[in-house]
């Protein structure tokens, strides 16, 4: 074991797989992938892959063409990359042509899906004869000073001149030209039982990050929000705008050219998750605030579900996971013996809660339309919802997944949780306008692409 001292610099670009701590820096890879959930990923060697994806896909320098580094390589920067949304957007990031670092400690995630994410942009620029991006992996808890060190290495120093005083300065200069931050604890349930958890990681983990980056010059930055910002709001059975909330004073004009001034206002959040995200927002809407230079995007998420339609990348946690899809999945797998349905007294169609769901492709497509937004017209804070802007009762979700799957799945009707709203959907009008952005998958799609992921995962298994 080696000190951070002695050997921060060793950390040459050829190597891909990397391990860091607070503790100390090594270039030797290991194998993070030990322990197993209903739905992990399964690791695929040569031998082993035979569907979908053509083996010789597997990443390679003989099946891929990369450009040689020379030290001047931009790259995004995505924190929690190895999670469900982290992966996803991670893969098409990559078939997008943009080199990628990830950052994941691997709490809720497991380093096989690294080679799964590898290998299916491996396979789609071979496909499309482009060159493989460049894609690096660090194990960081990115609220550690391991992160300071990461940003160090992607860092260079220049020469600059002060705008004020006219004279030559030196300045970090970063290959970083995003982050993406999914790196939030996102349980309802658990952060009523422990606040001080989120706190510390969503909030406090926030700021130290926010300050790290600002170290290095790095001000294009992407926030994983959430729509429990809207609190009870939710419950006025209209689609929910981002001026709904809104962190400092702003004006809005309606279809009729009338100018209306809109007050920062909260309502009814209900768990300490959602006030992280709530906290969240506000601390990165006064930094920006504070420095023009800052161009942030909060992205408030409505009920992202599906997965990758290769079957390959799905959504694995290693705890118990919370949210219907994978519940359900659960459930058809024999891991569960029946769903809750929590409320069948909601003042819906059928008495369900209504939710707003959108296919994860479509999320992971939203954060680079962010991110190209970011790049060109960005500057300040902004806020944009990711949803399909239809819906779902929890009844007709779960009929979905049965119509996929071609088998029932067992119900049971409970109480209410603590925190939950009877409904929730995204008025997507700004994503369309300025990010140009629209989804593309339905419910249908959804589902579908969900059964093909564990229908897979019981073969691998």
């Amino acid at each position: 074991m080696s000190s951070t001292s002695s050997s921060r610099f060793d950390l040459g670009d050829h190597v891909q797989d990397q391990d860091l701590s607070e503790e100390y820096l090594s270039s030797s890879s290991r194998d993070y992938s030990a322990g197993s959930s209903p739905l992990t990923t399964p690791a695929l060697s040569d031998e082993e892959f035979d569907f979908d994806v053509p083996e010789d896909a597997l990443l390679e320098e003989r099946s891929t063409t990369q450009a040689p580094a020379d030290g001047s390589e931009k790259y995004i920067m995505v924190i929690g990359g190895l999670g469900y949304i982290g992966s996803h957007t991670t893969l098409e990031l990559l078939r997008e042509g943009h080199n990628v670092i990830v950052v994941d400690n691997l709490s809720n995630s497991y380093k096989t899906v690294l080679k799964n994410v590898k290998m299916l942009a491996a396979h789609h620029c071979k496909v499309n004869n482009v060159p493989m991006p460049r894609l690096r992996f660090f194990r960081v808890d990115y609220r550690s000073k391991a992160m300071h060190v990461l940003l160090e290495r992607y860092s260079n120093l220049v020469m600059t001149v002060d705008a004020t005083s006219g004279k030559q300065v030196v300045s970090c200069q970063s290959r970083i030209a995003g982050v993406i931050h999914f790196a939030a604890y996102k349980s309802v349930v658990e952060s009523i039982k422990q606040p001080l958890r989120y706190y510390r990681n969503n909030v406090c983990g926030l700021v130290n990050l926010l300050q790290e980056l600002e170290r290095f010059n790095i001000r294009n930055f992407i926030f994983s929000s959430s729509a429990t910002v809207y609190g009870s709001k939710a419950n006025a059975g209209l689609p929910l705008k981002e001026e709904d909330l809104v962190h400092h004073q702003v004006k809005t004009q309606n279809e009729a050219g009338e100018t209306t001034i809109v007050e920062p206002t909260i309502e009814g959040l209900s768990c300490p998750y959602a006030r992280t995200k709530y906290f969240g927002e506000a601390i990165l809407a006064d930094v920006a605030e504070a420095d023009p230079d800052w161009r942030i995007v909060a992205l408030r998420y409505f009920n992202p579900v599906g997965c990758d339609p290769s079957g390959v990348l799905g959504e694995s946690p290693r705890g118990e996971p919370t949210n219907l899809f994978p519940v359900l999945t659960q459930v058809l797998k024999g891991d569960r013996s029946n769903l809750n349905v929590f409320g069948s007294d909601w003042p819906t169609r059928d008495g369900t809660a209504i939710r707003d769901f959108i296919h994860v492709l479509d999320v992971a497509r939203g954060h680079i339309a962010a991110l190209n937004w970011n790049s060109k017209k960005g500057n300040g804070f902004s806020t944009f919802n990711l949803g399909s802007g239809t819906g779902t009762t929890v009844l007709e979700a779960v009929r979905s997944l049965e119509q996929a799957a071609g088998r029932e799945i067992p119900l049971a009707l409970v109480d209410r949780r603590p925190g939950d709203v009877g409904m929730c959907v995204a008025s997507t009008e700004r994503a369309a306008k300025e990010l140009g952005w629209s989804t593309r998958e339905s419910i249908t799609k959804c589902a579908a692409d969900l059964w093909n992921y564990v229908s897979k995962v019981a073969l691998r298994s």
